[in-house]
């Protein structure tokens, strides 16, 4: 199935950093104490790692039992829960009107959430590899090279390299 959006993948910025702590800084007030972390994920909190220019954030709970209250605390500031969206331990959460902020995606997990895991997992492997990161970020570029339209081909074509990392961890 042909995507319309652009697939773009950027050389690693070091803004992406200071884009995480601004959308951190609005999120943990808004959460008070529910939030045990909030952990940049993805690749745009590996440095040298090429990425997608949307920081991707994990906002870690105790549990389930103060899941109603994140998402209360969450839409008091502009996100709507839209469910696990088919990843189990992981909700999903999207916004309007954050102009002022980078673009993100949000997600709540439990603590014990095996994709939380995962994530964490990921990036600590490739912010200690720069092997992995260098091989992962040519992927990544030559992916949107071949399918700049087409997600799916592009999550594809990469998919090997990830699936290569995730047995290093």
């Amino acid at each position: 199935m042909m995507n319309a959006k652009q697939v773009v993948v950027l050389p690693y910025d070091s803004n992406w950093e200071q884009d995480f702590i601004k959308i951190r800084d609005e999120i943990k007030p808004a959460l008070n104490d529910l939030a045990l972390k909030i952990e940049h994920v993805g690749s745009t909190s590996v440095k040298g790692l090429s990425a997608k220019p949307i920081i991707d954030i994990d906002v870690v709970i105790r549990d389930y039992t103060v899941f109603d209250k994140a998402i209360a605390c969450l839409e008091k500031i502009g996100y709507t829960h839209e469910g696990d969206l088919g990843i189990k331990g992981r909700e999903a959460f999207k916004y309007v009107g954050k102009q002022h902020l980078r673009k993100h995606h949000l997600y709540v997990c439990p603590q014990d959430s095996p994709e939380l895991k995962r994530h964490i997992a990921f990036r600590d492997y490739l912010r200690n590899h720069p092997e992995a990161v260098k091989e992962y970020s040519d992927i990544k570029e030559k992916g949107a090279e071949l399918y700049p339209y087409d997600m799916d081909k592009y999550m594809e074509y990469k998919s090997a390299v990830i699936e290569k990392i995730y047995k290093m961890i």
